[in-house]
């Protein structure tokens, strides 16, 4: 099997419904999707399917959007892969935590397709 030529997205949130919305809205992305329902697998999915951008959400069961990322951003390995968070927690609190954890981007839920459609192409890289 050849391997995709496509950018890789990892989608973790613990609620299916939000995965939906966000492969929905990214419809429009040329992109391959992997889905992850809680922070383990997220972290269990980031290391098997070397994805290009994390989308992560904070508040999840077991490790959460912020442990995943510290993770990640702890390891220089890992310096190119570009995270977004996405999450409910509250504009002021996303805007302050997600710069410190070192995420790229953040965006609130609720969210715009567009909107976030429009992030994700920013932090893919190049085709």
């Amino acid at each position: 099997m050849e391997p995709s030529l496509l950018p890789r997205i990892l989608v973790a949130d613990d609620d299916p419904e939000i995965v939906k919305m966000i492969q929905a809205a990214l419809a429009s992305v040329s992109a391959e999707i992997v889905t992850a329902a809680d922070g383990e697998e997220a972290l269990e999915k980031f290391l098997t399917e070397k994805p290009d951008l994390v989308i992560l959400d904070v508040m999840m069961p077991g490790l959460s959007g912020w442990e995943v990322a510290k993770y990640i951003r702890k390891r220089a390995e890992y310096n190119d892969i570009r995270l977004l968070m996405l999450t409910g927690i509250g504009e002021t609190i996303n805007a302050a935590t997600s710069p410190l954890i070192g995420a790229d981007d953040y965006l609130d839920k609720p969210f715009s397709f567009e909107v976030l459609a429009e992030r994700v192409r920013k932090l893919l890289p190049p085709a």
